[in-house]
């Protein structure tokens, strides 16, 4: 399949290669050393956003927030301005649902076919083509993309309608923020009283505590690395759009407010480039 992969970040950069090695044809956007490090002369590299698109029969977006998604796909060399009628747009960024189903919208009017299909699994995931892949969008979309959502994850969930893949993942920050907080005070907990966390950690892997983020963000904060597998500051924006969503749907959510909070001060300390199992080093009275 020929595909314009737009969003050549920490995620998109394996994607795109693993997309490659299962002999898919890439046009990429954006340039950089870091993405031709990663893909050589396996792609071709774009000049602009159009040209990624205009001879796609794909074109799949891996952006950091709402803003750039909108930005790429309404920009003036942008997504809908290059869009051929029939070509699938799928945006696995993890971006508003509201923005999304109102994306969904123009691809349509445009020709297109659009799903949304935001992922969970951080840089490993991407690496192994292990992905959780929460998908919104029509089921003929879903079976078209099968080929793709195949090499890329390890689990596809087609959810519902437009922005249904969106709502699902911001379900999913909601869990893994309060988790990776829980987990902190745990160990923090136990530091603090004196016995081993790691010894703590190991009970509670064998029991209803367990978690793969106890099992895998946990080692993190006993060996204290914090290179980023996903960003403090990617996932507080994740958990601004539950926040956002709280008060539009009149929902409480105060678990996530409060997680929010902790990761607004983690950015405003210096950690916001560090992984989210980072939120940890707040407990410690400690900054990037």
């Amino acid at each position: 399949m020929d595909i314009g992969f737009i969003g050549l970040g920490v995620m998109g950069r394996p994607m795109a290669a693993n997309l490659i090695a299962a002999g898919h044809r890439l046009t990429v956007y954006r340039d950089s050393a870091a993405a031709r490090e990663a893909l050589g002369d396996r792609a071709r590299f774009a000049g602009s956003v159009a040209e990624a698109v205009r001879d796609s029969d794909a074109v799949v977006l891996m952006l950091p927030d709402t803003p750039d998604v909108e930005a790429v796909m309404r920009g003036e060399d942008g997504v809908l301005a290059a869009l051929r009628p029939g070509t699938l747009v799928i945006d696995m960024s993890s971006i508003s649902p509201s923005a999304e189903r109102a994306l969904a919208a123009e691809v349509a009017e445009a020709g297109g076919d659009h799903l949304d299909a935001p992922v969970s699994g951080g840089e490993v995931g991407a690496r192994d083509g292990t992905l959780s892949i929460m998908v919104g969008g029509d089921r003929a979309a879903v079976e078209r993309a099968a080929p793709l959502f195949e090499v890329l994850g390890g689990r596809v969930s087609h959810i519902g309608a437009a922005g249904a893949g969106q709502v699902a993942k911001v379900a999913n920050q909601i869990v893994v923020g309060v988790t990776i907080e829980a987990v902190a005070e745990a160990l923090r907990l136990a530091e603090a009283a004196g016995v081993d966390p790691g010894a703590v950690r190991d009970a509670l892997l064998g029991g209803f505590a367990s978690s793969r983020v106890l099992e895998v963000h946990g080692a993190r904060m006993i060996e204290g690395e914090y290179e980023p597998g996903f960003r403090i500051a990617l996932h507080r924006k994740d958990l601004g759009l539950a926040v956002e969503a709280s008060a539009r749907l009149d929902v409480p959510l105060p678990a996530s407010g409060l997680v929010h909070q902790l990761m607004n001060a983690a950015v405003a300390t210096g950690l916001g480039d560090h992984d989210h199992s980072a939120l940890a080093l707040l407990l410690n009275g400690r900054t990037g």
